[in-house]
């Protein structure tokens, strides 16, 4: 059937010019659907549940589709002049502008200057020991991340100043930052890691995700990971990896041996 939206030449369409294939009508339906839950969204908002919003009032068609792609360009435009300007942050770290405090590796390495005061409004726990430290007389002007070396201590600065990571640095020191912010209760960065590793889950770091995931606490990377594992056990268990990690890790080498077992009796009940 000519389409009068995806067809290479619509302008010699025959009469009638309004006809449109399957695959446009249910991109038009979806886009529809998406810029309705979008409106009705905004409404509760600002209604706040005061007054009960339907779907028919917010029904505006395929023509509002437009409108709301421009406005989400716009709040994007939006979110990136504000990333610039807090890119100042990483600059101040970069070029060592007015730095406070020295933040030590947990070996001989030399230590990064930094700024107490954005440390302690980024984590909690630095909160804590800065503010302690200032009860003190002279004021400790050192902080040292024991568990870190030289290149994890300037990626985690680099990402409490800015919010990222070039995306080398992010998977060369994804599990030590991982860690870093569980102990130093860092959400984002949490946040940040764990859709990292989520992204690069496979046969190969299974096994060092689970492990992760178990030492942070994260029921939600850790169930991804133990299911991936139990999907491709026999990649995973015949590695050269999995003998190091069972030694290590019994208590987890147990529950993925109960996993598959749960595994194998669910597919006989269900006859996969």
């Amino acid at each position: 059937m000519d389409c009068s939206i995806c067809s290479a030449m619509p302008y010699i369409l025959r009469p009638p010019r309004n006809t449109i294939c399957g695959a446009c009508y249910e991109g038009a339906r979806s886009i529809i659907a998406l810029t309705n839950k979008h409106e009705i969204d905004k409404a509760s908002d600002k209604l706040s549940n005061i007054i009960p919003v339907s779907s028919s009032n917010s029904n505006k068609g395929f023509a509002n589709a437009l409108k709301w792609v421009k406005e989400m360009k716009e709040m994007e435009e939006e979110l990136n002049e504000k990333i610039n300007y807090l890119s100042g942050f990483a600059a101040a770290l970069r070029d060592q502008i007015h730095t406070d405090i020295q933040v030590h590796p947990g070996n001989n390495e030399p230590s990064i200057p930094a700024h107490r005061a954005l440390l302690a409004a980024r984590s909690a726990i630095f909160r804590n020991v800065l503010d302690w430290d200032e009860c003190k007389a002279p004021a400790n002007q050192t902080i040292t991340l024991a568990e870190m070396n030289h290149e994890e201590v300037e990626s985690l600065l680099e990402f409490l100043y800015s919010g990222s990571l070039p995306k080398e640095k992010m998977e060369k020191h994804v599990y030590s930052l991982s860690i870093a912010a569980d102990k130093y209760e860092i959400p984002f960065l949490q946040k940040f890691c764990e859709h990292q590793m989520l992204g690069s889950l496979n046969s190969s770091n299974a096994l060092d995700i689970l492990e992760i995931s178990d030492t942070c606490s994260n029921q939600n990377l850790k169930e991804t990971a133990l299911n991936f594992i139990v999907r491709n056990m026999e990649d995973v268990v015949f590695s050269a990896r999995f003998d190091a990690f069972a030694l290590k890790n019994p208590h987890l080498t147990v529950q993925i041996t109960r996993a598959s077992f749960m595994d194998i009796r669910n597919r006989k009940t269900s006859g996969v």
